[in-house]
């Protein structure tokens, strides 16, 4: 089976007059590809009116315009949606649109699968299948900006969904360039937020970027011992080096870091680790988003109490750690932590057993 053409997502937007050119035309027929792939978002290239003939036919030949589609796309009540994308392999990631009063933030995944193994994530349960190339990255803010009514434009974006966005450095650093040129989709670094689980020298890539992109780490402990039970493959790193490295972040960018923490009961969410978690961050400037764990099938996980949440809350507050409870979003339709994907994929078996299919060839419907 030959592989897959790659899609003009995944050229850079500086390439693109060379690329006419290597075809034979005008620098100018370049730049109004560009427009028609990233501004206009064409998805076939009969769309693109105002090339000529023969280099529509020589770019399908070499490409395609974009190498990924939705086919499952849930929403809750209070307006997240969720999609499931799938990649010209067959194989599916998920991106979810959280609109929030003025903003319009979508979630984007960056591996299919994960190897971090958070105990608590859904996205990881299958382990890591593959990076994502920065075409499949840059397309998802695509998709979901083609599902916004009329022209309502997105106003951020967020790397935390499947995957470890640091272990697909290369690609991603692509993307974000994408994103943030405006030759490509114009979004200010300022509005694009990474999330990782802080290995130190990754970070310090993401710094050596020379952006301001806002960086999360993903902390879910305040002990070497805790954090390793939770995030086995990242628990190692020692907790003093992860903090460094966030020090060094807002050094190289002035941006505060933020510092993700899911709460679970009995387990972190203690007045005792409310306090280490203080003593651990005093100092460093950062913000605290505090999350309770959302529900996952087969996982024994379960919420604090509301007032426990607010006790641990109060006690970062009255340290002078500023300090968020984001309750997660889109659960009600699988969309947090990777859910909705497991359950396409699990109908999609289902589907393949039945007709003695390859799971690549399943059709897939809307859900």
């Amino acid at each position: 089976m030959a592989p897959p053409l790659p899609s003009l997502t995944g050229v850079p937007p500086a390439r693109f007059e060379a690329l006419a050119e290597e075809l034979g035309e005008q620098r100018f027929a370049g730049r109004n590809l560009m427009r028609w792939v990233f501004q206009r978002r064409a998805s076939s290239f009969d769309a693109m009116t105002d090339l000529s003939r023969g280099l529509r036919e020589k770019l399908a030949e070499r490409y395609v315009v974009r190498g990924s589609r939705i086919v499952a796309d849930r929403a809750d009540p209070g307006g997240t949606r969720a999609f499931v994308v799938e990649l010209a392999d067959g194989k599916t990631i998920e991106t979810v649109l959280i609109p929030e009063e003025e903003r319009r933030t979508v979630c984007v995944s960056t591996q299919v699968g994960c190897p971090v193994a958070c105990v608590f994530c859904a996205s990881g349960l299958d382990g890591l299948l593959r990076n994502l190339t920065a075409g499949e990255i840059v397309e998802q803010v695509l998709h979901v900006q083609d599902r916004l009514a009329g022209d309502e434009p997105l106003s951020n974006v967020v790397v935390m969904g499947i995957g470890e966005p640091t272990m697909n450095l290369v690609n991603l650093s692509q993307a974000l360039a994408t994103w943030n040129d405006p030759r490509g989709l114009g979004i200010g670094a300022r509005r694009i937020t990474i999330s990782t689980v802080g290995y130190p020298k990754r970070v310090d890539r993401l710094a050596a970027l020379g952006k301001e992109f806002g960086l999360a780490i993903s902390l879910h402990a305040p002990r070497q011992d805790l954090r390793a039970r939770l995030v086995p493959n990242a628990g190692r790193v020692p907790l003093e080096e992860v903090l460094a490295a966030a020090r060094r972040y807002f050094g190289a960018t002035g941006r505060r870091v933020t510092f993700e923490y899911v709460l679970i009961d009995g387990l972190n969410a203690s007045p005792r680790e409310a306090r280490e978690l203080a003593q651990l961050l005093r100092g460093l400037p950062c913000h605290v988003n505090l999350i309770p764990v959302n529900p996952v099938d087969g996982l024994p996980w379960v919420r604090p109490a509301p007032d426990e949440i607010e006790r641990f809350k109060s006690v970062l507050l009255s340290s002078g750690i500023d300090a968020t409870v984001r309750w997660p979003r889109g659960d009600g339709i699988a969309a947090a932590c990777g859910q909705l994907r497991l359950h396409v994929e699990k109908d999609r078996g289902g589907k393949d057993r039945e007709r003695g299919a390859g799971g690549a060839a399943a059709t897939t419907r809307p859900a």
